[in-house]
């Protein structure tokens, strides 16, 4: 244990005794240092400076001090003179320029400066007493003598010092004795009697016992409260009995009740564990219908009379992306923000409890459309009114019946087709019969027209020479040209409504994409002000791509009538730059691929999705039959077993692709 802590546990009356003898020994100890000082002080600056004074005012007489400085022999005679001044204990006498000339030292030398200038630094560090005296000299600068005193004291000083010292201590040791006793008297003993009494009620726990005040300082004030609060505890130690009595009765009386009560709980728990299994069953059950909700392929949204969000799927989360917890009890427009258009039927089904259908709604989602249908079911029973909304994905149904469409209209337009080619081939066949008759009717090599000529008066050549001047074998050239293309377009319409029954032959690709090009730009040199030569046409063949097979003359049709809708597009673009078609082939195995890109003013969506259609068109009556396109279809799927897309943005061009098999059908059965 430390110092500090046994001083701490020391009684009051101790720690006030040893505080009042530290206080008396400091007081001692400081006079008594204070005294020595002063005495010694005392010597130092007043008896021995008195003496120096004197034997300095002797030195200073002109006698003297020109006889001190003559020579360092008569400065240390005149030195040894001082000898006989007991408190002396060294002298210097310094010439006119500084220095040191002579010096008297008694015991140890001491380390006085050599030189005056050096007597002002010394002098900060000495305490014995010194004095510096002027010795004048009548033809030139004073010189100077220092001398230093003893300032030890006589030893009757001491001895007196230290009996004046012993006198005080005892003197205070006697009133530290009288001062302890009454401390004893006043302080200590009051408080131990407090303390023995508070042991007393401690150890008894008698709260009647009082103290008895013998003052009417604090200790008197505090035995004053200890009576006060022994009279406190007492009153309450007689409530607390009554209070024990009182519950020991409550007591008896509470272990009737509680035994009453044991029964009471017994049935509860009884009651807790029935209503805890169906609880248990009904969160199952719950967790059940949860997990069915959320499995279902369409989206279930149950909502109260006032539209807010009770019931959310899983399917509900991932069209909205508004999570479960975000969703409930969340008005539903909120919440799932593209029903709110359909917030009349909504609160209409609650109202008039009726299930009310939007067959079809497109919403778009990834930045695709789809096709959905809303159910709305009114909701009714003992937890109130709502509405249950069903969300089913169509976009396959639609595609699907988008494709049955198609076929159907395209099953149609081949029976149409097969009994227009019948018609129109009886009239072409005529055409080109006549045409045929006009040319060998004017040929000059004929007998029959020269006779016909002659005996009509009429000369043949004269009549050729007319017909060459007015260009018409070159418009029965055209007409043969026209009817020829007429007999192949009944060829292919032919070829539509029945399965081809041609071979496949292996094609130059490059070469017949050229050849189309060439009767691109002779069939429509100049049509309604647009040249087709002023397209710019870009060939982007990759080598790898050759020999294809296919059936020359449908695949050389179909590029056809793609270049004449690449050209008639970018001639009705507004802002027209230089037209631009891109003719490109790849490798894509299994396939290889044919796409016809131009700049022109593109397809807008809800036509694109009708362009393959038989008899669809958007040019004006007379301009275009809308079998086109269909045609085209059939010849590259049905006949070459390939596929065809389309590409378009609207103002930014169109690109239709065209994938042939690499193989032809049999060769890839027999692989």
């Amino acid at each position: 244990m430390s110092l500090r802590q046994r001083l701490e546990n020391l009684p009051v009356g101790r720690k006030l005794l040893i505080a009042l003898l530290v206080l008396l020994a400091a007081v001692l100890l400081v006079s008594n240092l204070a005294f020595i000082s002063a005495a010694y002080w005392i010597s130092r600056q007043s008896v021995a400076p008195q003496a120096m004074h004197t034997l300095g005012a002797l030195f200073a007489t002109p006698e003297l001090s020109q006889r001190a400085l003559d020579s360092q022999d008569a400065a240390n005679e005149l030195l040894k003179k001082l000898d006989d001044y007991a408190p002396l204990r060294a002298a210097v006498i310094y010439d006119s320029s500084g220095n040191s000339l002579g010096q008297l030292y008694r015991g140890e030398p001491l380390n006085l400066p050599q030189r005056l200038h050096g007597l002002t630094e010394w002098q900060k560090t000495e305490m014995r007493a010194n004095l510096l005296v002027e010795l004048p000299q009548p033809d030139g600068p004073p010189g100077h003598l220092l001398m230093v005193a003893s300032s030890e004291l006589p030893g009757a000083f001491y001895t007196g010092t230290l009996t004046a010292s012993l006198a005080i201590l005892l003197a205070s040791l006697l009133l530290w004795l009288l001062v302890a006793r009454q401390i004893r008297q006043l302080v200590t003993r009051p408080i131990r009697d407090l303390e023995s009494l508070s042991r007393q009620v401690t150890r008894e726990e008698n709260y009647s016992l009082r103290a008895k005040p013998r003052s009417q300082d604090e200790i008197g004030r505090l035995a004053d409260a200890f009576n006060t609060m022994l009279s406190r505890m007492e009153a309450r130690e007689q409530q607390l009995k009554r209070a024990r009595d009182e519950a020991q009765e409550a007591f008896d009386h509470a272990q009737g009740l509680a035994e009453e009560t044991r029964h009471s709980n017994r049935k509860l728990e009884l009651e807790v564990q029935v209503r805890s299994k169906i609880e248990k069953k009904l969160t199952g059950f719950q967790n059940y219908l949860n997990s069915i909700i959320d499995s279902m392929p369409s989206v279930l949204i149950a909502l109260d009379e006032q539209l807010y969000v009770t019931q959310w799927n899983q399917q509900a989360s991932v069209l909205s992306g508004t999570s479960l917890d975000d969703a409930l009890n969340q008005p539903v427009f909120i919440a799932f923000e593209p029903l709110k258009p359909f917030l009349t039927q909504i609160r209409r089904t609650s109202e008039r409890h009726q299930v009310e259908k939007v067959e079809r709604v497109t919403w778009t989602v990834n930045e695709e459309p789809r096709h959905f249908a809303l159910t709305l079911y009114p909701l009714m029973g003992g937890g109130g009114r709502g509405v249950v909304i069903r969300i089913d994905d169509i976009t396959e149904r639609i595609n699907m019946e988008e494709i049955m469409v198609q076929s159907e209209k395209m099953l149609s337009v081949g029976s149409l087709a097969a009994g227009m080619a019948h018609e129109i081939n009886n009239p072409l066949g005529a055409i080109l019969h006549n045409a045929q008759n006009i040319r060998r009717r004017l040929s000059p090599d004929l007998e029959r027209n020269r006779e016909a000529a002659e005996e009509t008066g009429v000369l043949l050549d004269a009549v050729n020479q007319y017909l060459q001047r007015r260009e018409i074998p070159q418009l029965l050239d055209g007409i043969q040209q026209a009817g020829s293309r007429a007999a192949k377009i009944v060829s292919h319409m032919l070829s539509f409504s029945r399965l081809s029954n041609r071979q496949l032959a292996d094609c130059q690709l490059p070469v017949l994409i050229d050849q189309a090009l060439e009767i691109a730009g002779n069939d429509f040199a100049l049509i309604e002000g647009f040249d087709f030569r002023s397209i710019e046409i870009v060939r982007d063949f990759d080598p790898q791509v050759d020999r294809v097979p296919c059936i020359g003359n449908e695949l050389e049709q179909v590029l056809l009538n793609l270049l004449k809708n690449a050209a008639q597009a970018i001639h009705q673009k507004p802002e027209r730059p230089r037209g631009q078609i891109i003719l490109r082939t790849r490798l894509n195995p299994p396939w290889a691929e044919i796409q016809v890109e131009d700049n022109g003013s593109g397809i807008p969506e809800h036509i694109r999705k009708r362009i393959f259609e038989p008899f669809f068109t958007t040019k004006e009556v007379g301009q275009g039959t809308g079998l086109g396109l269909s045609v085209s279809y059939f010849i590259i799927t049905n006949n070459h077993k390939g596929q065809m897309e389309v590409q378009s943005r609207p103002d930014q061009g169109t690109t239709f692709t065209l994938r042939l098999p690499l193989a032809s059908p049999s060769e890839a059965t027999d692989s």
